[in-house]
């Protein structure tokens, strides 16, 4: 109308008057009679607005409704997804401070590794979150809208209808885009958006339940070593059989959806590579369950992931006994510098700490006991110098690194200031059902 066509105010009012009032018995008996969604609800719409009837849909197609909206959905369903995965950073970020100096095992291929802190591993978790962050907010910023652009992508029926004035139909493209909040159309389409859009939005999608089913993998790692569990409820049951059974199963759902959500990203792969020409309609079908359902995905596994993140437990004495079993032989260089600083030869305690390891070890391994390492170390008159020694050289803290400052440097520069969007959101916890 404000481009020059001749709809009156009265049609306009009247389609506002009805946006609501939606006959869905009409429009599904439409539809079984015209085998059409968007032709049946054409019909159902101007059968609530007479006035308007002859101008509804007017130069369009129905992938001018149905692309347009599923642009708009896309864009509102990152905006969903984004403070809840913004929340979910929140709260392991306060973790990670908290046990930011916590020695810990780190573990190189599932083997005892050099010490590390409770907290910097959780940050390799947030880090890969911040990363999903990211991704999130540039494939929401990257969405375009189809706009008005007509059956073939080529805007001849709205070319026909402003009389082939090229401005208005441009101006029409423009204004339609903007009423739906988007800064820019895709300048070339056919009759649908191109379908390597979706590839991106489940791309990143995928991405994140990656992230988040390495996370949870953790998780179940550190339950079975007994060194942090997530929340356990009073009267929760791990096991209909075993009563002692504490399962990760929030852990174990997460990762169980997250693998459907990976897999959702090979449908618009698919889907993609073949579309025929300007379209073909074996598109839809898998469209309306493959975005959807990644989508819906994301948003659970998010929410269960907040629910872990708020009740995670730590045992410390576990995580210090592991320490101990395995701290012994990290120490071994620690030691030999040390004898060395004292006066002894290199070499000849390189020698004498491998046949006092190779002892202790086999202690562990063939007879099961505790390693005594230390004890041999104490018990050797070799070693005397560095005896009153060996305690600070065993101390957990001296094997972390810089690990407690890396925590307090990247929550500081890279996280905290990640989330400040989000700040007004970030309250409630979560509680979860069944």
């Amino acid at each position: 109308q404000s481009l020059g066509l001749p709809i009156t105010d009265e049609q306009i009012q009247e389609m506002e008057a009805n946006l609501d009032n939606i006959d869905f018995k009409m429009a599904a008996e439409e539809e079984k009679k015209l085998r059409h969604d968007v032709m049946a609800h054409v019909h159902t719409f101007a059968h609530c607005c007479p006035k308007a009837a002859a101008i509804i849909h007017l130069g369009a197609t129905s992938c001018y409704v149905g692309d347009n909206t599923d642009l708009i959905v896309l864009r509102d369903g990152f905006n969903l997804l984004l403070p809840k995965l913004a929340r979910v950073i929140s709260r392991l970020a306060d973790f990670a401070e908290k046990y930011a100096d916590m020695p810990a095992l780190g573990f190189t291929h599932y083997q005892p590794a050099q010490l590390t802190t409770v907290g910097k591993r959780c940050c390799l978790w947030i880090q890969d979150l911040c990363m999903d962050l990211q991704n999130l907010e540039r494939a929401r910023d990257d969405l375009r809208f189809r706009g008005v652009k007509g059956t073939t992508g080529t805007q001849a029926s709205f070319l026909q209808l402003f009389e082939g004035d090229h401005s208005k139909v441009e101006e029409l493209d423009r204004l339609v885009t903007a009423k739906a909040g988007f800064q820019r159309a895709y300048m070339v389409t056919g009759q649908t958006y191109s379908r390597k859009v979706d590839i991106g939005v489940l791309a990143v999608l995928a991405s994140l339940g990656a992230s988040i089913h390495k996370i949870c993998t953790d998780i179940r790692l550190l339950a079975n070593l007994k060194e942090i569990e997530e929340p356990f409820e009073k009267d929760q049951i791990g096991s209909s059989a075993m009563p002692y059974k504490r399962n990760p199963m929030r852990s174990e759902r997460c990762c169980s959806l997250a693998r459907h959500l990976m897999t959702l990203v090979m449908d618009p792969l698919q889907t993609a590579a073949v579309q025929w020409f300007e379209r073909t309609l074996d598109d839809s079908a898998n469209r309306r369950v493959c975005l959807a359902e990644a989508f819906l995905t994301a948003d659970i596994i998010l929410s269960t992931l907040q629910n872990i993140s708020e009740g995670l437990v730590v045992y410390p004495k576990v995580i210090e006994r592991r320490i101990r079993q395995e701290l012994p032989f990290m120490a071994t260089e620690n030691i030999i510098m040390a004898m060395v600083k004292a006066g002894g030869n290199r070499q000849d305690c390189h020698e004498k700490i491998r046949v006092l390891s190779q002892q202790a070890a086999a202690v562990v391994k063939q007879e099961g006991g505790d390693n005594d390492f230390i004890a041999r170390v104490q018990a050797d008159p070799y070693f005397s110098p560095i005896h009153k020694q060996l305690e600070s050289l065993l101390d957990p803290s001296s094997f972390t690194g810089r690990a407690p400052q890396q925590v307090a440097k990247f929550l500081k520069e890279e996280v905290r200031p990640a989330l400040i969007p989000y700040q007004s959101k970030m309250g409630g916890k979560i509680e979860l059902a069944l």
